[in-house]
């Protein structure tokens, strides 16, 4: 079941609630068909409820969102993207599993 604490970042949402957010943002540029992606779709939400309160945690449909993923040079899903201060301070693409993603996390908290 999908986690309440992952929000749905757009084109329309994308600069309020990821580029001026005062907490840090894991974004999961994600896509119905990738079967990838909806393996990382239980950890992404593990790590909503688990950083709940210290980092803000959404996705970002690639098929739908198409001047996001330009403007983050997302070439391949899934693409998992942490931003601090508006800007990208790491990324991960491809499918790692949840140990890497902690590590990540927990680097730049």
């Amino acid at each position: 079941m999908a986690s309440a604490n992952v929000k749905t970042f757009t084109t329309a949402n994308f600069e309020s609630e990821v580029l001026k957010s005062e907490k840090a943002v894991l974004v999961d540029f994600w896509a119905s068909w990738c079967n990838p992606c909806r393996m990382e779709a239980p950890i992404i939400d593990e790590l909503a409820d688990e950083y709940l309160g210290q980092i803000v945690v959404g996705k970002v449909d690639v098929d739908d969102n198409g001047p996001i993923v330009s403007n983050y040079s997302v070439v391949s899903i899934p693409t998992i993207s942490l931003f601090k201060g508006g800007k990208v301070v790491d990324m991960i693409a491809g499918f790692h599993g949840k140990k890497k993603l902690v590590k990540m996390l927990n680097d730049q908290l």
